[in-house]
């Protein structure tokens, strides 16, 4: 194996983790992504008996989001801004007939709406408006920083801030099941593209609120999330990676 290897393998040692690894994680529902990485770096450090070594994530995923999460060690990270910007792919699920706040379920809802004319026809035919370069707000509940604080944190003290549009791409929108007030959805999209926000206005679009209720990233470029780590088994080979070289096995 590699250093750039980014598939699993059932000897994590075969990463040369200080030179530089790339890893697929699979990343929980309710981990945030930082959360991924202090995981995996306090072991590293316990593993390779260092006091500092670099790991950072290539793309945040939301912490109610599963899926995959690219993570980079050592020289690897000098990569993370290459893979930011591959196109990323998601399913999920919408929820019509209510908003939320930060547009997906970790809020509650501030608005409740009808969705008895909603048919597949008709969401099918707002779907086509978000293909291509569209225009995107970011959502309130993001990490998006502005006078150097991120939006989130203004948003949870009541602060409302007028943020910009953002231009991104669409490449691919698919319903794959209509089951209201439920439908499910793939996505192929660039990067910076927030699917909560896509889920807002989709139901802007089609006179009834929608939120974000569940989102899995599936791929980034090439990189599959069949191809990830459980992130519970990954830490749990490193834990005994370090029990054995403790024991001088």
């Amino acid at each position: 194996m590699t250093p750039e290897d980014p598939f699993p393998s059932i000897r994590p040692l075969d990463y040369d983790f200080l030179g530089g690894a790339t890893l697929l994680v699979d990343k929980p529902q309710g981990w945030t992504s930082f959360d991924v990485v202090n995981k995996i770096r306090y072991r590293l450090k316990r593993l390779l008996k260092v006091k500092k070594i670099k790991v950072g994530h290539a793309g945040t995923l939301d912490p109610m989001a599963t899926g995959l999460l690219i993570v980079c060690t050592g020289r690897s990270t000098k990569k993370i801004d290459q893979y930011q910007n591959l196109p990323k792919e998601y399913t999920g699920t919408i929820t019509f007939g209510a908003t939320t706040p930060s547009y997906d379920a970790e809020t509650d809802p501030d608005g409740r709406f009808p969705t008895e004319h909603l048919t597949p026809e008709l969401i099918d035919q707002a779907r086509q408006r978000f293909l291509g370069e569209i225009e995107q707000i970011p959502p309130m509940f993001s990490a998006i920083k502005v006078d150097g604080q991120p939006l989130y944190k203004k948003a949870r003290k009541g602060i409302k801030i007028e943020v910009e549009a953002r231009k991104v791409t669409i490449y691919e929108f698919a319903i794959t099941r209509f089951e209201l007030p439920e439908v499910d959805f793939q996505v192929r999209c660039s990067k910076g593209t927030y699917i909560r926000s896509l889920a807002h206005d989709l139901g802007q679009a089609l006179q009834s609120g929608a939120y974000l209720s569940r989102l899995c990233r599936t791929r980034i470029g090439d990189f599959a999330l069949t191809e990830a780590w459980d992130l519970e088994e990954l830490t749990d080979l490193l834990d005994e990676h370090i029990e054995s070289a403790s024991a001088g096995i």
